[in-house]
């Protein structure tokens, strides 16, 4: 068993049972969480849920597993806001070399009590520690084994009286808060953190009627992710509208859009096409040919190529916002200079400094476009997520956009 005294004192080495232990101190602080819900990222199996780790039994544990991606967590709620002081964390064999443990008032945006990278399993009994919350919350972001992450217990002590054990009614393996972009829920979330970006409104659905040429190079901008003349996806959009349905206003347009491709010429586009566009956009088949074209282009291939990496929500949504402002190919390019120095989760990185090498990395490629210099979209966005500790994109979410403000409540 360690010992860790945070700040200034001694560490010692304890070599009695903890009840001793305890009683044989003059803390008076109490066990804030014996026989509190329990909620995690991931579950192993029903043999090792996260219940494990605030019960009374001695031979229950929670195990995340191997499988999903490195980052995983614990979540503990205390009923109440608590004063914490002191935790101590078991683990089983699978351990984590790099984790973090963080308080919380409203299970989204979350302060560090305590971090390190360099965990050797056993026990850790971290001391002298101070934070208020809800919500206690073991972040777990690189493996010590290749079996994922395993708590025997997690045990918080503080001065406060434990509120009263109330039911969870978190059971699933994995719970909506830890859901990646693949679920619709967090889908739709991503949508509305872009379309605050693309169309400075979350009612991304208000937006198949919208084109303007914003001066950005790219010809004529439109559509629910901007698509462009000139950078081919609009061609592509409008080419599938008539394949579906022939007799559309914008079909007769296609010539024009393949010359035009490339440049920001709105050679034989002017003064009709516009008007067509806002005329389609409440077509029911115009928007599903663009839900289809943003999926297929974007928001599917972003997914993927984070899902590879080893990334939650939050890095998902990363990848899938570069994608939409530069392209595929682009979002590939600037995960390439990252890599050169820093590895991602599935190359055994960690998660955090990973992502904020990417919005550093991203946010460097803007400036080089005097039309998206402004990098508010990734640093008082997603950059504000990240700074949270909200890698699961949870609700409640409060972000800026070019000085507006939007909200996603919990």
């Amino acid at each position: 068993m360690r010992s860790w005294v945070l700040g200034s004192g001694i560490a010692v080495v304890l070599c009695v049972p903890l009840a001793i232990s305890v009683a044989a101190s003059a803390n008076p602080d109490v066990v804030l969480t014996k026989g509190r819900p329990a909620l995690a990222s991931a579950t192993e199996s029903v043999a090792w849920p996260a219940a494990g780790v605030t019960d009374t039994a001695t031979d229950t544990r929670w195990s995340s597993g191997a499988s999903g991606p490195v980052t995983q967590w614990i979540r503990i709620d205390l009923g109440t806001a608590q004063d914490v002081r002191r935790v101590r964390l078991h683990w089983a064999r699978a351990f984590a070399t790099a984790y973090r443990v963080q308080m919380s008032g409203d299970g989204a945006s979350w302060t560090d009590l305590y971090h390190t990278s360099s965990g050797d399993g056993g026990t850790d009994d971290l001391r002298g520690l101070a934070g208020t919350g809800r919500y206690l919350r073991v972040l777990a972001t690189q493996r010590g084994t290749s079996e994922g992450y395993s708590l025997w217990d997690v045990r918080a002590y503080g001065p406060g009286h434990a509120a009263p054990v109330t039911e969870s009614a978190a059971t699933a393996d994995v719970p909506p808060a830890a859901a990646g972009l693949a679920d619709e829920a967090k889908k739709e979330t991503a949508l509305k953190i872009v379309s605050s970006a693309e169309n400075s409104t979350l009612a991304w659905r208000s937006e198949y009627d919208y084109i303007e040429d914003i001066g950005d190079g790219r010809g004529y901008t439109g559509g629910i992710v901007g698509f462009c003349s000139g950078t081919s996806d609009m061609l592509a959009v409008v080419t599938e509208y008539t394949r579906r349905k022939p007799d559309n206003g914008l079909a007769g347009y296609l010539p024009a859009l393949r010359a035009v491709d490339g440049t920001d010429s709105h050679d034989g586009l002017d003064p009709g096409f516009p008007a067509a566009w806002r005329s389609a956009g409440g077509d029911p088949v115009f928007q599903k040919v663009q839900e289809d074209a943003r999926d297929r282009m974007y928001y599917s291939p972003a997914v993927r190529l984070a899902e590879a990496d080893g990334l939650r929500a939050l890095g998902q949504l990363a990848y899938y916002d570069a994608a939409v402002m530069h392209g595929v190919s682009g979002l590939r390019a600037i995960r390439e200079r990252v890599v050169a120095g820093q590895r991602t989760p599935v190359q055994g990185g960690d998660e955090i400094p990973y992502l904020a090498a990417f919005l550093d990395a991203r946010a460097a490629e803007m400036r080089t476009e005097a039309a998206h210099s402004d990098t508010t979209r990734v640093d008082t966005a997603q950059r504000t997520f990240l700074d949270a500790g909200n890698l699961d994109l949870a609700a409640p979410l409060t972000w800026k956009v070019y000085g507006d403000v939007y909200e996603i409540a919990g």
